[in-house]
Order: C-alpha cells, then structure tokens, then sequence
C-alpha cells in the first residue's frame, strides 16, 4: 500500500488556476500508474487524467488543453495543473496509485471550488 498525500486545493474564480500535489511513500519501482479523479457534490467520481511508470499521460475529454498531469521522481511527486478553471471543476480531487500487484491506493482528496 501507498500513503498519498494530496494538496494545493482552494477557492479560485473561473478562469485561474490551481496546481495540485500528491505526495507519495511508496518506491517509483513498484508504482505503475498515479492519477487524479474528481468527485462533485451528487455525482460519482471520475477521471481526471493519469501518467504511467512510463510518464505516458491520459486526459479525460473535458480538461484536455486546459488540464497537465507530470511527476517530480526525486520528490516523488505527481502534479495536476489546472488552467482555465470552470464552475463545473468544482469537486473534491483524489490522487490515486496503482503498484504492480495490482492495489490501488486513494489519497484524502483536496478540495478545488472555482467560484465568483
């Protein structure tokens, strides 16, 4: 199992920009894949975007060209900056890591409110 820690959430008006960390304890040799999902007020989670061992990255249709997923090995660290932030981001983030053996570790969330 992987401790994730998450931060970097808060209150921005539309169109700004926030950049999320996840922090993790485990060794980037067991790690396959890190991502974040997102989970608004009334709906389920989902993806966000992911980057694997190989730093191949995913986006979901929605924060693509707005939205990048990259990783500090040293710090072992994977970032979420998020340009031209809508209403609609609104949602509570979770960083996620899948490790070789197929278990997958959830951070606490971070809170991201785009608001007037």
């Amino acid at each position: 199992q992987v401790q994730l820690v998450e931060s970097g959430g808060g209150l921005v008006q539309p169109g700004g920009s926030l950049n999320l960390s996840c922090a993790h304890s485990g060794s980037r040799f067991n790690i396959k894949a890190m991502g974040w999902y997102r989970q608004a007020p009334g709906k389920q989670r989902e993806l966000v975007a992911t980057i694997t061992s190989r730093a191949g990255t995913t986006y979901e249709n929605f924060v693509k060209g707005r939205f990048t997923i990259s990783r500090d090995i040293a710090k072992k660290t994977v970032y979420l900056q998020m340009n031209s932030l809508k209403p609609e981001d609104t949602a509570d983030y979770y960083c996620y890591a899948d490790t070789l053996d197929d278990f997958r570790s959830w951070g606490q969330g971070t809170q991201v409110t785009v608001s007037s």
